[in-house]
């Protein structure tokens, strides 16, 4: 396994790659790598020949009062992990390269990314954007495989790259889950014991949810209703959404179609904040 940092060094394997024959996976991560980037990495070995991985916290999708200088990081550990699951490169780029001082181009997706996340994080989206745009250009892939967790960010990436004719496959991998529930996520890092117990009423309200489609209801806001019920049991869970959207657009639905729309939400566990959603 080879680690890069240089964005030159980087393009030049890549195109040598390419040039070789080889179909090349990207998995973009920020890092403290956990069983769910474990899961990308493996479906990126199944699809690809080569696999990348790049590890950066990118600045660009934090807002002035997030959590960038406390998100963790933590190097040696993703390495030991990249090494055990058969990557091939990790791309760990420094943030000066990336954005140097006159840095003034920024891709902007004016619909999917406006509601959501994107309300209570009005930047975010636009950070992501891109990074995923340039580490694309710099890793030159041909499959790049995100998480289905972060449900707005997938719809996100395969309508800029479908937007902008970027020749590649976007590849969706489930969420991971632990043991007892709570979706796998670098943040739950945060989560002193008694939050994390209160956090696993994110999943059990969705779960609510699913069983309440299951048994033939299609209405949205009593779907909504009954995930934000369950959320508001605890005093240390404060929603910033609960919404119901078309996974592939991810606009409100009026009425709920099985396999179509999904229940998402995003709170804050004290200072956390944290996502999840589920296909109903």
């Amino acid at each position: 396994m080879q680690t890069i940092q240089s964005i030159h060094e980087m393009q030049s394997s890549a195109i040598a790659l390419r040039s070789s024959g080889h179909l090349i996976a990207l998995v973009p991560t920020m890092g403290c790598l956990h069983k769910g980037h474990a899961d990308l990495i493996d479906i990126a070995r199944e699809k690809a020949d080569k696999v990348i991985v790049s590890i950066f916290v990118n600045p660009a999708q934090f807002g002035p009062n997030e959590d960038f200088a406390k998100y963790p990081r933590a190097l040696d550990a993703d390495l030991d992990l990249c090494r055990e699951h058969g990557v091939d490169f990790v791309f760990n780029p420094q943030a000066e390269a990336l954005y140097p001082a006159d840095f003034s181009t920024f891709v902007v997706e004016e619909k999917l990314s406006a509601g959501l996340c994107g309300i209570s994080r009005p930047n975010h989206f636009r950070g992501v954007a891109t990074i995923c745009l340039k580490l694309f250009n710099i890793t030159r892939p041909d499959i790049a495989v995100f998480g289905q967790k972060d449900a707005q960010q997938l719809a996100l990436i395969r309508k800029m790259t479908a937007d902008l004719n970027l020749p590649l496959e976007i590849v969706a991998g489930p969420t991971r889950r632990d043991p007892d529930g709570l979706a796998t996520s670098s943040r739950n890092r945060y989560l002193s014991d008694s939050q994390r117990a209160d956090a696993l009423r994110i999943p059990r309200a969705l779960e609510t949810a699913c069983e309440l489609v299951a048994s033939g209801v299609r209405q949205v806001d009593r779907v909504i209703a009954e995930i934000t019920h369950e959320l508001s049991q605890s005093r240390r869970i404060r929603v910033i959404y609960v919404q119901v959207v078309d996974r592939d657009t991810m606009e409100p639905a009026r009425e709920i179609v099985p396999g179509r729309h999904l229940a998402t939400v995003a709170v804050w566990v004290e200072d956390t904040r944290l996502i999840d959603n589920i296909e109903l």
